[in-house]
Parts: structure tokens; C-alpha cells; sequence
């Protein structure tokens, strides 16, 4: 299985200015609303949203993914590893010689569970995948596509996370570690997630 990010999150989705909000509050000092600190915030925005979702599997900001697999997990029901999916745009076989057919909408559609979304056929079972080749399946996922979509604790999750990069950023160690604060707001949105192959979990 390879899972691709085609596109970062909108910078004008990032939330700058309640970061530097939430860090006005916590310092107790004025920030510098410049362009260059702006931009480290929105640095440290991105690393947080990346921990967040690596951690539980749920996507903050909405946009575009490409999954590739060598085999179904199961023909008749495959889960999509991120959620929540707002739409599967195509599902492409490409055969060992590297022929690319693309499967029309009508032969499989979108379930989309809030922890466990999937691809399933619309009858009988999901294309065949033939020998040595592959099949990409491109998808939208996310809350929404401004910040005020994002689930209220995810949202505060990774404008705490941030703020602790920001604090730590002398020290790549620390910045490593979730602080238990964070943890206990990502509780509930963690899972045990699925992979491609057929019984694999992580």
C-alpha cells in the first residue's frame, strides 16, 4: 500500500491568527504579526495537523489523496485508511505494462463511515487487479474545507501541538513528544487502523 498527500492544506485554511493568539495568551508578550512569523507559525500549523492526523488516522483540512494497491483486502469491501472521505473521484487499474484503465463510477461507490469509510462494488466484486499491476484509487477526505469545519477538539489539539513546537523549537527532541494534554484530546478519535494487505493491522 503507498498513500499519497497530492496537495498540503490550504495556507488560508491555517488558523495563524488564533495560534498567535493562544501563544499571546501563554507567553504573556506581544508577538510580531510579520510575514516571516507568519510563516513559522504556519510551519508549525502543518507539523501539528501532520501529527494529528498520523496519530489517529482523521483528516483536519480537506483535500486530495492517491492510494495505490497491489491487491484488494477484500474484493467484495476495501477500507480506506483515512477519514472522514468525502468522495472517491476515480479508481484506475494499471497492468503490468503499465496500461491505465479507468473504472467507471458505476461499478463501485463510496461508504462513508465516520471511523472506517470504504470502497465497495456496486454489485458482485471491485475490479481485478491483474498480475503485477496495480490499482490507484483517488479520494477526497477531510472535515471540511476551512478551519471551522474541524471538530472542536481536534481544532484545539493542534493549536496546542503547535504552540509547543513553537516553545520547543531549540529542541528537536522535545518537540518529538505529544504532551499528554494533546494525547487526551486525540483519545477518542484514535483507531486501530486497517492496511491493504488481507489480516494486517497497525
Amino acid at each position: 500500500m503507498m498513500l499519497v498527500e497530492e496537495a498540503a492544506p490550504d495556507a488560508g485554511a491555517l488558523p495563524v491568527a488564533a495560534l498567535r493568539g493562544y501563544l499571546r495568551l501563554a507567553t504573556g508578550f506581544e508577538m510580531a504579526t510579520d510575514a516571516a512569523e507568519d510563516a513559522a507559525l504556519a510551519g508549525f500549523l502543518r507539523a501539528a495537523i501532520a501529527t494529528i492526523e498520523a496519530r489517529t488516522g482523521k483528516v483536519l483540512l480537506r483535500r486530495a489523496f492517491r492510494l495505490r494497491l497491489e491487491e484488494w483486502r477484500d474484493p467484495a469491501r476495501q477500507p480506506l485508511p483515512l477519514a472522514p472521505v468525502a468522495s472517491v473521484e476515480a479508481v484506475e487499474v494499471t497492468d503490468a505494462a503499465g496500461r491505465v484503465t479507468a473504472t467507471g463510477p458505476d461499478a463501485w461507490r463510496l461508504v462513508p463511515d465516520a471511523q472506517r469509510p470504504a470502497l465497495v462494488p456496486s454489485g458482485g466484486w471491485l475490479p481485478s487487479i491483474p498480475v503485477n499491476g496495480f490499482v490507484t484509487v483517488r479520494f477526497t477526505a477531510g472535515f471540511g474545507e476551512t478551519w471551522a469545519g474541524v471538530p472542536a477538539d481536534l481544532a484545539q489539539a493542534a493549536i496546542m501541538l503547535a504552540a509547543r513546537y513553537h516553545e520547543d523549537r531549540g529542541d528537536p527532541q522535545q518537540s518529538a513528544a505529544v504532551p499528554f494534554a494533546v494525547g487526551a484530546l486525540l483519545d477518542r478519535w484514535r483507531q486501530v487502523r486497517t492496511l491493504a494487505g488481507r489480516g494486517g493491522r497497525a
